[in-house]
């Protein structure tokens, strides 16, 4: 499998994809026809778009899979598909709702490269458990497309020493995830992605990640870093720590 997972696709002070623009062109194949899928947002045609915008310039074409009378079929004739970032409930339930959901994992897995960000990278890990969105869907499952065998958490942020707010933060929440699923979690801070080709995948970018696993305190990844180990990752849900 061809993969590229983005935490993130804006970033602060630069334009849709600006940050990741030369990893992303130089993943997706010359000349591109993708496929974008864009339920994570309520405005579909306006966030195809802002995705064509960026993208067009160079060289790559993009069409919406909401334009096609089937969605599912958009990607026959693709040559790679990207899910964009929003809501991962409302992402997922639409998913399930068109089909997507198995076309996808199906064209992946027969090669078609795969770039998501945000509520898209997501979608790549089992299950929508360790996502940071409001469900203000409710899908069928919280079951994903499964095409690594580990979780991911896109724009994880550090806790703040200096805050004054009480909630959870981030590393609490991952924390009691683990207390109930032994499944590894991939914090990926913005400005950073993690790629996978085959039977290698590599933490890329900007800033490292952070790799959360029940029995262990978090590492820090340095952009770089040879991850490859996760793909073998047996995951175990629903199995409370002892």
């Amino acid at each position: 499998m061809h993969l590229l997972l983005l935490s993130n696709s804006t970033q602060y002070g630069r334009g849709y994809l600006e940050h990741a623009l030369d990893t992303v062109t130089g993943f997706l194949p010359a000349g591109a026809r993708l496929a974008f899928v864009p339920y994570a947002l309520a405005d579909h045609d306006t966030y195809t778009a802002r995705v064509r915008s960026a993208l067009e310039p160079a060289g790559i074409t993009v069409r919406g899979v909401h334009e096609h009378a089937e969605p599912a079929a958009a990607l026959k004739d693709a040559d790679a598909v990207f899910i964009g970032g929003g809501n991962s409930f409302r992402l997922l339930s639409a998913l399930y709702r068109t089909g997507l959901r198995e076309a996808v994992v199906d064209a992946v897995r027969a090669g078609l490269p795969y770039m998501g960000a945000s509520a898209g990278t997501n979608m790549a890990a089992p299950t929508l458990r360790t996502t940071n969105d409001m469900p203000i869907v409710q899908p069928p499952s919280f079951e994903t497309l499964g095409l690594v065998p580990f979780q991911i958490n896109p724009h994880y942020l550090d806790p703040d020493p200096a805050s004054t707010h009480k909630g959870e933060t981030r590393e609490e929440r991952l924390t009691e995830f683990l207390e109930e699923n032994d499944v590894p979690v991939l914090g990926l801070r913005e400005g950073s992605w993690l790629r996978v080709e085959d039977e290698a995948a590599h933490v890329e970018g900007a800033r490292p990640a952070r790799l959360f696993t029940r029995g262990a305190g978090p590492r820090e990844l340095a952009a770089g870093t040879d991850v490859s180990h996760l793909l073998r990752t047996e995951p175990r849900f629903d199995a409370p720590a002892r």
